[in-house]
C-alpha cells in the first residue's frame, strides 16, 4: 500500500449530537464540509470529538462519516484509535484502514501509567496491525507525563515513513528541537497546541498543525503566510487566536469554546455534547470569545 504523506492544516472535528444525545450524522457532514471549504488539507478525529464518550459503535460510526467525507473530497482523514487496552486501539485502526483512513493517530492509555517499554509496544502494536500511518500523540495533559523522545526515536527506526508524532508537552518549541535533533531530522511531528504554538513550531520543522474547526480558517491563512515568508500575518492571527485558547484549559472547555464558535459561524445548530461535563459558558465568557472571534477575522483579513 502507498503510505500517504500528511501536512498541512488537518483540524480536529466535532461530532454534532441531536437534542437526544446521539450522533447527528447530517449535521456532522455539514460541518466536515464546511472545514474542508476553508481550503484545509483533510479532516482528524481526536480527543474534542469526545470519542471517548462515544460507544464503540458510535466510534466507528463517526469514523466512517469523516472517512466518506474526506474521501469524496479528496482530503485526507486522521482516525483517532486511543484505547485503553492495546486491543481495543488495534481494532479501531484496522477499523479505520478498512474504511479507507488516511491514517490513525493514539494517544495511550490513560488511566494506567506505563513504562517507556510498555508505551513502545502499544505503539508498535497498533503500528504492526495496520498498513497506514501511525501518529503518536504525546497527550501528556491526559496522561500526567510526556512521550520520551527516545520512544519516540524508536518508533521512528521501526516504521520509518510510517509514523508521525503530534507533541503537547511542555516546553513544546524545545521538545520539538530535541525530538528533531535526537532523529537527525527525521521524525515529522504536528503542532498539537490548537494553534497558540504554530509560529515558534514552524521555525522548528513541524509538517503541519491540528487545531481545533471552528477557527481553522484562520490557521489555514496563518499556515499559507508561514509558508510564504509572511511573518507579520502570522504574528497578527497568532496574538488573538492564543487569547482565544486561553479560555480552552480542559477538553470540556474545548468542546464548549469550539461548538459555540461554530454555531456563531451558523456551521452546526446544536451546541449539545456528550456528558457529563464540568464546564459551561457563561455570558461573559460568550461576550469576550465574540470579541477574539471578531479580532481574529480582523487579523486574517476576512469578513465575519
Amino acid at each position: 500500500m502507498l503510505v500517504k504523506v500528511l501536512s498541512g492544516v488537518l483540524p480536529v472535528v466535532q461530532t454534532v449530537f441531536s437534542a437526544d444525545g446521539l450522533i447527528d450524522a447530517l449535521g456532522t457532514e455539514r460541518e466536515l464540509n464546511w472545514v474542508l471549504d476553508q481550503g484545509v488539507n483533510g479532516l482528524t478525529t481526536g480527543m474534542v470529538s469526545e470519542v471517548l464518550r462515544l460507544t464503540e459503535a458510535e466510534r466507528h460510526q463517526l469514523s466512517e462519516i469523516v472517512i466518506g467525507v474526506a474521501s469524496a473530497r479528496d482530503a485526507l482523514s486522521v482516525i483517532s484509535c486511543g484505547a485503553e487496552s492495546t486491543l481495543t486501539a488495534v481494532a479501531h485502526a484496522q477499523h479505520a484502514e478498512k474504511q479507507g483512513a488516511s491514517a490513525v493517530m493514539a494517544i495511550p492509555p490513560i488511566s494506567v501509567g506505563l513504562s517507556d517499554a510498555a508505551v513502545h509496544d502499544y505503539f508498535a502494536a497498533i503500528g504492526d496491525a495496520t498498513s497506514i500511518v501511525l501518529i503518536a500523540q504525546d497527550a501528556s495533559g491526559y496522561i500526567g507525563r510526556p512521550l520520551s523522545i527516545e520512544v519516540q526515536v524508536e518508533l521512528l527506526n521501526r516504521f520509518g515513513d510510517r509514523i508521525y508524532f503530534k507533541p503537547e508537552a511542555a516546553p513544546i518549541g524545545p521538545r520539538l528541537s530535541q525530538l528533531r535533533d535526537a532523529s537527525g531530522g527525521g521524525a515529522r511531528a504536528f503542532e498539537g497546541s490548537g494553534g497558540a504554538a504554530l509560529v515558534d513550531s514552524f521555525r522548528r520543522g513541524v509538517v503541519g498543525t491540528m487545531p481545533g474547526a471552528e477557527v481553522c480558517w484562520a490557521i489555514q491563512r496563518m499556515w499559507v503566510a508561514l509558508n510564504e515568508g509572511d511573518w507579520d500575518t502570522a504574528y497578527g492571527i497568532s496574538g488573538p487566536l492564543n487569547t482565544l485558547i486561553s479560555h480552552q484549559t480542559s477538553i470540556d472547555s474545548y468542546v464548549a469554546v469550539e461548538k459555540y464558535l461554530l454555531m456563531k459561524q451558523g456551521v452546526i445548530r446544536s451546541s449539545v455534547s456528550r456528558g457529563p461535563s464540568g464546564y459551561h459558558l457563561d455570558p461573559e465568557t460568550e461576550q469576550e470569545l465574540d470579541r477574539l472571534y471578531e479580532s481574529l477575522c480582523a487579523s486574517a483579513m476576512l469578513t465575519t
